[in-house]
């Protein structure tokens, strides 16, 4: 085995990126990437009837949102189908597997008759051992053959020695009568030619796991290393379905959370470091290690997801949280902002980022820069804009207009006027709100007065008193 780290992914595309599916490529990504090792990405098509491109496009879409790169090209399973059905042949020819003449009629018979007798249905077939010169001419499955005693270990990182009794495993098919190969066995042959040194995966691949160790066996192969997490549940225990919310990757992107939090949240998921919460890619590609991986499931926690998106946003570079608010707004199909409106939402960033758990929270702390005039106070609003008179707010514009145009000259100016007016200034703060964005619920009038500028400030305030 290489003695680099090797790891992959391998959905099929037969829906979006769920949100198992989005965490079980991030395990896999941040092994690979900690270790300087290799992460593939190989797509798990060779169910023709329900496998589509538009399902393909998804997956490697959700990939791109949660910024999980891969090496190399995507392969397709599918065209590696001649290569899987060479290794049936070669372990045919080896004595290993063997042609199977029986008809699903008579495996049917057989179990049916099994049912009624209370022994076991695990088909034995009678041309396991059969002489070729017996062999009828008539289509055929070739079957590896199990071993019969025994027991197979799979030597889990995260389940532990987990003992299949080889009296429990059928003499699997490896290719169908017409020449295709089985799932099963392209698996196997795939991992093996990618050089897969660590098999990442959901622990409901775990009996799989033992079937696929015979064909590794018999064609002399390095078995890799397996790792079976458990499965996410919902917050009631069961597990994670349609009924808990959403599943694609991307629809948490359309919910406006960030690729960060996101990566953050799932990575934090059923794998653990001490009691860190909260860690950048980096801290989790230097941490993450399969012995941190937990042996019962995940509950999914959307509280602590927007807590962690929350640090994320109030930690991220302003450019780089503009554009994927950008990609944001297409996922969830709204417009896009304007060239002035993207440069206005940069100036504002500083006093957006703080306590937005999402997106679409801190596009509504943005409200007031992102406006044209005039102004239109919602409900609440309008009543804090109704409890002082004009007249105050009149008074106050030749009093912006000599102000100092920085935050400690109109906290001063503002506070002068307040005293001056025998207010205190929270008394003025709710009316101001209503005047600059309309809003009750706002960044501090001082920063909107900043990021707006003088010109805007009082054109707003103009408007509000004429």
């Amino acid at each position: 085995m290489s003695d680099q780290v090797v790891t992959r992914f391998a959905p099929s595309p037969t829906g979006f990126l769920h949100i198992g599916g989005a965490r079980t490529a991030l395990f896999n990504w941040l092994y690979a990437r900690g270790r300087g090792g290799k992460f593939l990405l190989r797509i798990e098509d060779t169910d023709r009837e329900r496998s589509t491109p538009e399902a393909t496009a998804a997956i490697l879409q959700g990939m791109e949102w949660l910024g999980l790169d891969h090496d190399g090209e995507v392969i397709s399973q599918f065209e590696g189908a001649t290569r899987h059905a060479e290794v049936a042949r070669q372990l045919l020819a080896e004595g290993k597997a063997y042609k199977c003449f029986s008809t699903q009629e008579e495996i049917a018979a057989f179990r049916d008759q099994a049912r009624a007798e209370g022994k076991s249905t695990l088909f034995r077939s009678p041309w396991r051992g059969a002489e070729e010169s017996t062999h009828p001419d008539l289509p055929f499955v070739i079957r590896i053959k199990a071993p019969q005693d025994g027991n197979t270990v799979i030597r889990d990182q995260v389940q532990g020695d987990v003992a299949i009794r080889n009296d429990q495993l059928d003499d699997m098919i490896l290719l169908r009568s017409d020449g295709t190969p089985v799932y099963m066995l392209a698996v196997v042959v795939d991992d093996h030619d990618m050089g897969v040194t660590h098999v990442i995966r959901g622990d409901d691949h775990l009996n799989n796991a033992a079937r696929q160790m015979m064909i590794y066996e018999a064609m002399g192969w390095d078995v890799p290393v397996w790792a079976h997490i458990p499965l996410i549940h919902g917050p009631d225990g069961k597990k994670l379905s349609k009924r808990h919310g959403a599943l694609g990757a991307q629809e948490y992107q359309a919910m406006g959370y960030p690729a960060a939090g996101m990566r953050n949240y799932l990575a934090r998921l059923g794998w653990s470091h001490g009691d860190d919460e909260f860690f950048t890619d980096e801290q989790a590609k230097e941490w993450f290690d399969l012995d941190g991986i937990g042996k019962s499931p995940a509950r999914f926690d959307f509280k602590k997801l927007e807590n962690l998106c929350g640090q994320h946003i109030a930690v991220s570079d302003d450019a780089a949280l503009q554009h994927e608010i950008e990609g944001y707004l297409i996922a969830a199909g709204q417009p896009p902002l304007t060239s002035t409106q993207s440069g206005d939402l940069i100036r504002a960033m500083y006093c957006l980022k703080d306590r937005a758990r999402t997106f679409p929270e801190l596009l509504e702390k943005a409200h007031f820069v992102l406006m044209s005039r005039p102004i239109q106070p919602d409900e609440k609003a309008s009543k804090a804009l109704a409890s002082v008179s004009d007249g105050i707010l009149k008074e106050l514009t030749p009093q912006l207009q000599n102000a100092s145009w920085s935050r400690d000259g109109l906290e001063e100016s503002l506070n002068s006027f307040a005293e001056a007016n025998g207010v205190k200034f929270g008394k003025l703060a709710g009316p101001l709100r209503a005047v600059l964005a309309g809003r009750a619920v706002t960044p501090s009038v001082f920063d909107m007065m900043l990021v707006l500028g003088r010109d805007e400030t009082l054109a707003r305030l103009s408007d509000a008193v004429n």
